[in-house]
């Protein structure tokens, strides 16, 4: 039995030691928005903070795991108001998602350390592979969730989960609400 803490929670993982934390995350603890993409560590989609560190998760056994602290996407910020996940929606640095919550945390990982990072560190501490080619806007994204950090800018969340489509579009205009067929 493994044991650690994922998301603030202790957990323990009866799996075989050898299993990648990926997997553990995904299919036991059923945290799917850490993502499979090439199981090597080349694209980065499965970037969890691991004692605070941006680290690969496809790379790391559970029994390397072993009592340490895991953050993913879901337990960085639930309700998005994280300055990346904000800074990520309103620079438009989102196409198809499937890398986002991997860059998030890469990037929020960055951002803990230096709030004023240069686009040099920025390219250096994203390794992640995007196939949408975002990556003008994920720098200008990074820059902006620094400044948020330090709280230089604010930026208006994105609504909350669960937040109805009428509610949404009486908030931002250009959100048409649902018709109706009473």
């Amino acid at each position: 039995m493994t044991s650690m803490t994922v998301n603030g929670k202790p957990v323990r993982f009866l799996m075989d030691p050898d299993t990648p934390l990926l997997w553990a995350l995904r299919d036991a603890a059923n945290l799917t928005g850490t993502k499979y993409g090439c199981g090597i560590g080349d694209c980065g989609a499965c970037m969890v903070h691991v004692d605070g560190e941006a680290l690969r998760s496809c790379l790391i056994t559970i029994a390397e795991a072993e009592g340490r602290f895991i953050t993913t996407i879901e337990g960085l910020s639930r309700d998005r108001s994280h300055p990346v996940q904000q800074a990520m929606i309103a620079e438009q640095a989102i196409q198809c998602g499937y890398c986002t919550p991997g860059i998030v945390m890469a990037a929020s990982a960055l951002l803990a350390k230096t709030a004023t990072p240069s686009e040099a560190e920025i390219k250096a501490a994203i390794p992640n592979l995007c196939r949408c080619g975002v990556y003008p806007r994920l720098v200008r994204a990074i820059e902006r969730a620094g400044r948020v950090a330090r709280r230089a800018e604010t930026i208006s969340a994105a609504p909350a989960p669960g937040v109805s489509a009428g509610d949404a579009a009486r908030e931002i205009p250009a959100i048409s609400a649902p018709e109706r067929n009473d």
